[in-house]
């Protein structure tokens, strides 16, 4: 099996890195990861396939906002938040916050509308 792709601390780009939370999924992700806990790829349910699942985690580690660990034929994913604070002080918890204020209903019904605002 491949090595997995962990980039540096000075290789992570602001733009990457907000690329990949633009996605309600990878979002999600890393709101749970925020615990500070090693998570198992399997403890995430998203509705969506192990394909899928196995592509957000990948869009993920490569921006360098998590780690993955391989173990036997699990892999276990913790969030970089030491290294991303040190790279870009100050930038997680504003992200954080607003992901938990807005919540997996409210981009849902975005998502459902075309994010078209109603007056």
């Amino acid at each position: 099996m491949r090595g997995l792709n962990h980039p540096a601390i000075d290789g992570m780009e602001l733009v990457t890195v907000l690329d990949a939370l633009g996605d309600p999924v990878r979002l999600g992700i890393v709101t749970m990861l925020a615990d500070g806990a090693e998570h198992p790829c399997v403890a995430f349910d998203f509705g969506i396939t192990p394909a899928s699942m196995s592509h957000h985690f990948r869009v993920l580690r490569e921006a360098g906002l998590t780690r993955t660990r391989q173990q036997g034929r699990h892999r276990w994913i913790t969030l970089r938040r030491n290294e991303f604070e040190a790279r870009f002080p100050g930038l997680l918890e504003p992200l954080l916050a607003a992901a938990r204020d807005d919540g997996p209903n409210r981009s849902r019904a975005r998502e459902t509308d075309g994010g078209s605002e109603h007056s």
